[in-house]
């Protein structure tokens, strides 16, 4: 273990963020650059010998989160990018952006603040990068096998990686113009700088990986012909279906889904555009949903300029506290201020958007809302709440439904799909088609980064076995295994 009273004589201490007011003039990432450093080891003592360790259990990657800890606490950082990696493909991926349930599994958390396990875990990988440990593993011998790759995010790219490593040649085909996913274009620049998704690409470029950017499966290019031209297929289109909202007014000018939004200002920092054809500049900006999508959505409005920003969510406000039904283990649901949150911005809870009103040429410039109370397993309105609130701009962030069925992949596959709108799979991530995999938020439905990157490699050992008749890659989870919840 790492200190052994170290959590008897350390406090939490978490990574600083820069001055609001200093941020929000720019898109950098909202950390203050090396401020970890001073403390890290002495945070990765906090970890106890527990026995038997909880967080694995948070964690759907297996991460060997005690391991890494004590090397972290001695500073032997090499080592602690090995176990690191060990598990996790793209660690400086899910120590910026995963919502850490390993950390609501520690057991130190049952008595006193948990162990910052994602500040250690992105220390690790940002000193592995610095100091060259981050080197590109191309196989030793190739298998004369072909597998192609349905989309860029990280459930992809953890299966294109896997299975490159494993001696197939992958090809990953992305419909947007850069490789990335929703780590391209759905998180705003300053959650993650791209700089890390572009060096990932270049050691995977190194390893062997090719990437095909520009072409969607089912439009550009049929699914069948793709199937012909590979022994395997690893579909890792995710669940991009927007939640809408069929409410009158909602065809007005102004009124987008947030990944119609997003995308546009990370554009911006890419150099394809200078102004985003969306921008928050100047307006009223209401968004409606109360998840991280949305949050993304408040903190790209103030960084645009926003004359106010407003946050609905229909659920009732959070507790602060972890509720008595979600006891530890389980990744409870409680109230969360973000950096986006902490820069500014009203959040309304328990509303239920009625009805858009806009002006003579179509515009959205009002919202009309209601209080909503949750009973019998639904919402009824509150007589008497109605109000309306200004909205020049509005981002629908309500979550995703399932695969995109419009496309064409679905069909031209012959994909059987589940209950919810995903993509059907085996035990071994396999489809009904033979050779056609599925892996992300395309069988799982919405999920999260970890879930995405654990989906990628048990994905790409289910098409390495099948490829070459039995398989040494890892596979963390199984397609039924679902987050710890009481």
């Amino acid at each position: 273990m790492a200190d052994p009273k170290g959590f008897l004589t350390t406090g939490r201490e978490v990574a600083k963020t820069r001055p609001v007011g200093e941020r929000v003039k720019d898109w950098n990432e909202v950390y203050v650059p090396g401020s970890l450093l001073p403390v890290i080891s002495k945070q990765a003592g906090r970890c106890m010998d527990c026995g038997i360790p909880f967080c694995h259990n948070g964690c759907p990657l297996g991460n060997l989160i005690p391991e890494w800890n004590d090397y972290a606490y001695r500073e032997d950082w090499q080592a602690a990018s090995e176990r690191l990696h060990a598990t996790n493909n793209f660690p400086e991926f899910t120590g910026r952006l995963c919502p850490a349930p390993c950390e609501s599994a520690c057991v130190l958390g049952i008595s006193q603040p948990a162990v910052t396990i994602k500040n250690v875990e992105v220390t690790i990988i940002d000193k592995a990068w610095d100091s060259g440990d981050v080197t590109p593993q191309p196989p030793e011998r190739l298998s004369g096998k072909t597998v192609a790759v349905i989309g860029s995010g990280p459930a992809g790219l953890a299966a294109a990686q896997q299975l490159t490593r494993a001696g197939h040649t992958v090809a990953v085909y992305e419909r947007a113009d850069r490789i990335g996913g929703l780590l391209r274009y759905g998180i705003p620049e300053f959650k993650m700088e791209k700089r890390h998704i572009n060096r990932r690409i270049e050691q995977m470029r190194a390893e062997g990986t090719k990437f095909r950017t520009g072409i969607e499966i089912g439009r550009d290019l049929d699914a069948r012909q793709l199937k012909k031209r590979y022994d395997a297929v690893v579909i890792a289109a995710g669940a991009t279906t927007a939640r809408d909202l069929p409410v009158p007014g909602r065809e007005l000018t102004g009124v987008y889904q947030a990944m119609e939004y997003l995308p546009l200002a990370n554009k911006v920092q890419e150099g394809d555009y200078v102004v985003s054809p969306v921008s928050a500049e100047g307006k009223h900006v209401v968004v409606i949903g109360g998840g991280d999508t949305g949050a993304d959505c408040v903190g790209t409005a103030h960084r645009q300029g926003a004359a106010s920003v407003t946050q609905l969510e229909i659920m009732p406000r959070p507790s602060e506290e972890r509720p008595g039904h979600q006891p530890w283990p389980t990744f409870p649901m409680t109230y969360k201020v973000t950096s986006a949150h902490e820069e500014g911005g009203e959040r309304v809870y328990a509303v239920s958007t009625t009805h858009f009103e806009g002006d003579a040429d179509g515009r959205v410039q009002f919202l009309h809302l209601v209080e909503v109370e949750f009973k019998d397993g639904g919402f009824e309105q509150v007589p008497g709440t109605e109000r309306k609130i200004p909205a020049q701009l509005v981002t629908l962030a309500m979550g995703f439904t399932g695969v995109d069925r419009e496309n064409g992949l679905v069909e031209q596959f012959g994909l059987d799909l589940d209950a919810r709108g995903n993509v059907a799979r085996n035990a071994d991530f396999e489809t009904n088609v033979p050779g056609v995999f599925v892996a992300g938020d395309a069988g799982r439905g919405q999920s999260l980064i970890v879930w995405a990157i654990a989906e990628g490699r048990s994905a790409a050992r289910g098409v390495d076995r099948r490829l070459t008749g039995a398989s040494a890659l890892p596979a963390p989870i199984k397609p039924t295994d679902r987050a710890l919840t009481a």
